[in-house]
């Protein structure tokens, strides 16, 4: 089977490089996990705690950085975010009294956010609901080399964006 180039004028098909079935299995089976797994992940701390994984992932990555502060753009890639959409979380953030942003010192076109004793606590009260979830939902199944290897595989996957250039 072969499909056209986009942008090819004579229309002359480039072979496409069709997935075997051990890709596929790979394929299918990565993206049922990448479906399923934030709403099995997401109920748990959004029933218990009031907040997205999302949000949850935004205040448990700060609550771990220095000083419990980080550059926005960093918070966007560990949080795996867009930065507008970290902004919006923020914002709503800033209103709970849970964070505040202040332009970074060492470099005024970053802005840094920082987490307050307000949202410590919620992190510090959502966090075993998560850990329990992520336990039931993803480490539990899988054993010390399944982890290991599960660890190897989304290193590889997850590449900044920088990185690809």
């Amino acid at each position: 089977m072969a499909t056209a180039t986009p942008g090819d004028d004579n229309g002359s098909p480039d072979e496409v490089a069709w997935l075997n079935p051990a890709e596929k299995e790979a394929w299918t089976g990565l993206i049922s996990l990448i479906l399923l797994l934030p709403g099995r992940l997401e109920a748990p701390v959004q029933r218990e705690a009031g907040v997205t994984l999302f949000e949850y992932l935004v205040l448990s990555q700060i609550s771990e950085a220095p000083e419990r502060r980080l550059r926005m753009s960093e918070l966007a890639y560990l949080a795996n975010g867009s930065l507008s959409r970290l902004s919006n979380v923020v914002k709503r953030f800033e209103q709970r009294g849970w964070m505040e942003r202040s332009p970074d010192p060492d470099d005024g076109r970053y802005t840094i956010a920082s987490l307050t004793d307000a949202g410590f606590e919620v992190v510090t009260a959502a966090a075993p609901t998560h850990v329990r979830a992520v336990r039931e939902q993803v480490l539990d199944p899988l054993s010390a080399a399944d982890q290991l290897a599960l660890a190897r595989i989304a290193a590889k996957l997850r590449v900044r964006p920088a990185d690809l250039a």
